[in-house]
């Protein structure tokens, strides 16, 4: 999903269109996060912040919500039309044999911390330059503006990444620095917004500008608060669900007159309306491969061969996963890709 997919128009064959209000409304997580934050603060003395995780990761609910379902509902999407596998098939085994090459052979000599900051990286770059590319192409941004704002935002971003998942391997110093590193980098992108809002025409173009802003500098202030969850849940909900927009919108236009792929063929006779085919089919897979893959896998490889192998699917299947899905989400949404013929958008 990019800033040049936005100036498609809109295809007349298609029934539904993804709403740039709809994308919108999705950053009212931000106000009810903060909401809720306050009200911790001030009335129930704290419950919230000593009750959920300090990390996401070791909350296995928050797995199962966000992320995964997302990634997986990505794979599907590309997985289930043949179409799509042969067109894009050369970029896919490209992308798995740097995979083997990266993981596994410099998995030898390759650091896990530097390993971590890598994919955290991709990570947090994914994550907004999905966001900034829709802003763009609603606020119609010169190039060096949405530039200067999106990598103001991703440095901002991996320091708040990296300050919450490795804050038990950082000392006092540099837990420090990662704090005031993001500190500035997130009055650099607000002063960034101050100076670019005046290329943008209207005044709902402004909204989605802001909104962009406020999901950096939200989870800049809910680190520094320690509602780490906050931090972590703001910019995956908005992200995820704005992923699933683009996903249901796109199965539906492919498939609601004629089922084009089997998945689709068989809910449809078995009557399961379209708009739940693929996000119940996420939703399951990632609450079965989260909750059980890894115990499963581990008892049949010590069954069959007597060695035990540890989060197989948690950490190998989901992985390469979502390493996929960081790669090929940066081109799949492009205009002229084949997924683009069943998308448009409206207001």
């Amino acid at each position: 999903m990019s800033a040049t997919a936005i100036v498609q128009p809109l295809l007349g064959e298609n029934k539904l269109t993804v709403s740039f209000r709809l994308l919108l409304g999705l950053y009212a997580v931000i106000p009810f996060c903060l909401l809720l934050q306050g009200l911790d603060s001030w009335v129930w003395q704290g419950y919230l912040q000593a009750h959920l995780p300090s990390s996401p990761n070791h909350f296995i609910l928050f797995q199962i919500l966000f992320g995964t379902p997302h990634i997986i509902a990505s794979a599907i999407v590309l997985g289930s039309n043949t179409e799509y596998l042969q067109f894009y098939k050369r970029n896919i085994l490209l992308m798995t044999l740097v995979v083997i090459l990266v993981f596994g052979a410099g998995g030898l000599f390759i650091p896990y911390k530097v390993f971590y900051v890598a994919v955290a990286s991709w990570t947090v770059f994914h994550v907004l330059k999905q966001q900034h590319g829709i802003g763009r192409g609603i606020c119609a941004l010169p190039g060096w503006a949405f530039s200067v704002l999106l990598w103001l935002s991703v440095a901002a971003g991996i320091c708040i990444y990296i300050g919450i998942f490795l804050k038990n391997t950082l000392d006092v110093q540099q837990a420090e620095w990662l704090k005031q590193s993001a500190a500035v980098l997130c009055a650099g992108v607000v002063l960034t917004a101050l100076l670019c809002q005046g290329y943008v025409k209207t005044s709902f173009g402004k909204w989605f500008l802001w909104a962009n802003v406020l999901l950096v500098v939200s989870s800049f202030y809910f680190y520094l608060q320690q509602y780490y969850f906050f931090a972590i849940l703001v910019p995956r909900l908005v992200h995820d669900a704005t992923a699933y927009v683009f996903y249901v919108t796109h199965d539906y236009n492919r498939h609601h007159r004629h089922p084009q792929n089997a998945m689709y063929k068989l809910t449809e006779r078995c009557g399961i309306h379209i708009f739940a085919v693929l996000p119940v089919l996420s939703f399951t897979l990632a609450f079965v491969l989260q909750s059980y893959g890894d115990v499963l896998i581990s008892y049949i490889t010590q069954v069959l061969f007597g060695v035990e192998i540890r989060k197989a699917i948690t950490l190998g299947l989901l992985g390469y996963l979502a390493l996929l899905h960081y790669y090929t989400e940066a081109f799949t949404w492009k205009q002229g890709s084949p997924y683009r013929r069943f998308i448009a958008f409206s207001k």
